[in-house]
This record gives structure tokens, C-alpha cells and sequence, in this order.
């Protein structure tokens, strides 16, 4: 049976039901709307600083504008001027900002609210300003997202039908759906979520200046698995692994491809694919934890001594990850692999969970560690994925 789409969450359960029926029922299989998710919610970020991160450089920022006269859409990718906005119209723009999550740790909190899931499954918090009637259009992702109200009201339509069509306009910058018929018409309040799965059309128009907060996951596609693997393969190929026919006969004619050459390729190429889990976890979390934007953390220019940490620790400073670290580990028992960035670590296996479970190093955590992690530690430091903050 198809589970309810709407539900009102409880003191217990935000998404109305338990973690678990929710990654049973709804989690890439069916949309859901929470009312009242996040009770009294006030939007970690307001508008101005919203369209203040815009202006900075590296911001990841779109402007859209709809001009309803043609139907037409304009498309503009900051980092924008910061007298862009006094150009914009009254109604019918949106403003999307994404990875806020990197530049503000207040939304970056709400990520401990979706910690059932693997954090390297999450992608970023991406924020939108919408102006009244400020849309993006009808269109659908191929990845699963929760869509938090935080400011004012917007309209959502989607469309939950069995193979719902989703061929694109054509002559449109934007990705947006040639048909759309929504199955449902919701007006969401701030601390209201809507999920949906990937593949879900959908449509969101603000009823007045509203914020959406948009928490989405990362899912390569099964192209950019195989292009990573096959070069994280090739690189550990010697060259003498060529194609070889040691069985070859008189060709019938020159220059055909005959039967047996398919057969002794398709054993080369399977041959290739022969790979490990040790080496194909090691792949994967390096592949995993890449920020996809492309943004590299640099090491600082003087790091503090093994010694200076462990006084500043003591002296009530915190060891914190930086923003743009992504990571994830695996391992049994006491050791484990901890993935950051694209680069593999040894560390214990404590340490290794806590920095991915709670991003950060305090004392009390530091006395628990041994020699060797505290030595991996300071590599950290050393290369800028740990930073310490200020004394209390």
C-alpha cells in the first residue's frame, strides 16, 4: 500500500514517522509532505544576508527572472555586483545560493537533523529568495532533496502519478518540463518540509517574499561512477598489460573483427574489472568525499606545533573541520580509513567516526585519543582540514 503523503511530525518523530519507516516507506520511493517539521522555525539566514553571499567571491549564486509577457526565463551565475538587486523587479525573481552550508555554521546546523543518513550521502543546504511569484519553473531532479520553508509561503505542486513525463522545453536555459500536471497543490509554512525522491515533477511559486531551504543529496550517476573507477584503474596498470592473441590463426580476410578478437577483448576488459572491496572502498570514499565544486582547502602558512594544540585544547580551544571538508571512514575493528577530501587517512577507529559524526575536537575527546591519532591529528592540522578555534 502507498503510504500516506502527508503527515503531521510529533515530539518524537520530525518527519511524523520513525527514521526508520521513513527510509522504508518514502526514501526514493515516495514523496512527503511534514507539517510542522521544524516548529517556530526562524530561517537561520535572512534575505539580506542571503543576497550579501551572493556578492562574495566563489559563491555559487543564480539569478532568475521570469518575465510572464512570452513566457520567458533569464539566467545570471554570480558572484553578482551588489547593486544588482536595486535592478530587480518586485515580483517574480528568485535568487539561489547554493553550499550556505559551507559559508554559515547556523545553517549548517540543520544538518544534525538529517543525521540518519550517511553524511557523505548529503550533498549541500542550497538557499532561495523568492520575490512574489518568483518561480524556477516546473522541472525535477535526479536526486533525493527535503525542501524546508523558513520564510513566508510558497506554493508547491507535484506531480506523484506512475511515470510522470519529463522531456525538457527547448529553447530554455533552464531545464524546465515540456508538460506538467500536478497530482497535488500544497501551500507550505515556514517549518514545513516536503521530500521528494528523484524523478518527482515539481513546481514551487512564492505566495510572497519567502526563503526555501533546500537539503540535497549527492547521487553520481552510474556515468560518472565508471569514468572515476576506470581512471582510479588505469592509473595502476602497468603498461605491459596490453591486448594479446597468442592464439591467433590466418585471418580470413584483412581487417576484420572477428569473433574470437571480441572474445579475447571481453576477457581483457573483464580481467580489469577484477577488484577488491579493500580497493574498491578505498575508490570510492576518495571519489565520495570530493567537493564537487571543486574547492581545495589550503594548508596554512604556519601551523601550530603538536604541543600548541594540545595546550590550546587544554586552555578550552576546539579543534574544528573546515567547511569545505567532506569525509567519510570505514573500517573494523580498532583501525579504519578516514576519507576527506579525496585523500585517505589511517586513524583509529574512534577517531575516525567522531571527526565525521561531530566535525570537531574538543579536550575531553583529545585525552581519550592515543599517541598515534594524536599524531594524525596534527597531519590534519598540518594540512588544514583541522583548525583550532578560539579559547573560551
Amino acid at each position: 500500500m502507498t503510504p500516506p503523503i502527508e503527515r503531521r511530525a510529533t515530539r518524537s518523530h520530525r518527519l511524523g514517522v520513525s527514521h526508520a519507516a521513513f527510509l522504508r516507506d518514502y526514501w526514493q520511493k515516495h514523496p512527503l509532505l511534514v507539517r510542522g517539521a521544524f516548529p517556530g522555525f526562524t530561517s537561520p539566514i535572512s534575505p539580506d544576508e542571503l543576497a550579501g553571499l551572493s556578492c562574495e567571491e566563489g559563491a555559487l549564486a543564480r539569478l532568475i527572472v521570469h518575465q510572464a509577457r512570452g513566457d520567458r526565463w533569464q539566467v545570471r551565475t554570480g558572484p553578482f555586483p551588489e547593486d544588482v538587486f536595486t535592478t530587480l523587479p518586485e515580483r517574480d525573481w528568485t535568487l539561489l545560493v547554493q553550499d550556505v552550508d559551507k559559508w554559515d555554521p547556523d545553517v549548517a546546523a540543520l544538518l544534525e537533523h538529517f543525521a540518519f543518513l550517511p553524511r557523505w550521502r548529503i550533498d549541500d543546504i542550497m538557499v532561495s529568495f523568492a520575490a512574489p511569484e518568483g518561480s524556477v519553473g516546473a522541472h525535477v531532479d535526479q536526486y533525493d532533496v527535503f525542501l524546508i520553508q523558513g520564510l513566508g509561503q510558497r506554493r508547491w505542486k507535484i506531480d506523484a502519478g506512475t511515470n510522470p513525463p519529463q522531456d525538457f522545453r527547448e529553447g530554455v536555459e533552464l531545464k524546465l518540463l515540456q508538460q506538467f500536471t500536478p497530482t497535488h497543490d500544497w501551500v507550505l509554512e515556514p517549518g514545513d518540509v516536503l521530500y521528494l525522491p528523484p524523478g518527482v515533477p515539481h513546481h514551487g511559486v512564492a505566495l510572497d517574499a519567502c526563503l526555501t531551504l533546500s537539503v540535497g543529496m549527492r547521487a553520481p550517476s552510474h556515468s560518472e561512477l565508471l569514468s572515476d573507477l576506470a581512471d582510479a584503474l588505469t592509473e595502476r596498470l602497468p603498461e605491459t598489460r596490453r591486448y594479446a592473441d597468442p592464439d591467433l590463426v590466418p585471418a580470413a580476410s584483412d581487417g576484420r573483427i572477428d569473433a574470437d578478437t571480441l572474445r579475447r577483448l571481453r576477457g581483457a576488459l573483464e580481467s580489469l574489472a577484477q577488484i577488491d572491496d579493500a580497493a574498491l572502498a578505498e575508490w570510492f570514499g576518495g571519489f565520495i568525499t570530493r567537493y564537487r565544486s571543486g574547492g581545495e582547502i589550503a594548508a596554512p602558512p604556519r601551523a601550530p606545533s603538536a604541543a600548541q594544540v594540545e595546550s590550546r585544547l587544554q586552555h578550552g580551544a576546539g579543534l574544528h573541520l573546515h567547511p569545505l571538508a567532506r569525509c567519510a571512514w570505514r573500517g573494523r575493528g580498532a583501525n579504519a580509513r578516514l576519507h576527506v577530501n579525496g585523500e585517505s587517512y589511517e586513524a583509529g577507529r574512534a577517531l575516525a567516526r567522531h571527526l565525521c559524526t561531530h566535525r570537531s575536537i574538543d579536550a575531553g575527546f583529545w585525552a581519550t585519543l592515543d599517541s598515534a591519532d594524536r599524531a594524525r591529528v596534527h597531519t590534519l592540522v598540518k594540512r588544514g582540514i583541522l583548525a583550532l578555534s578560539k579559547s573560551a
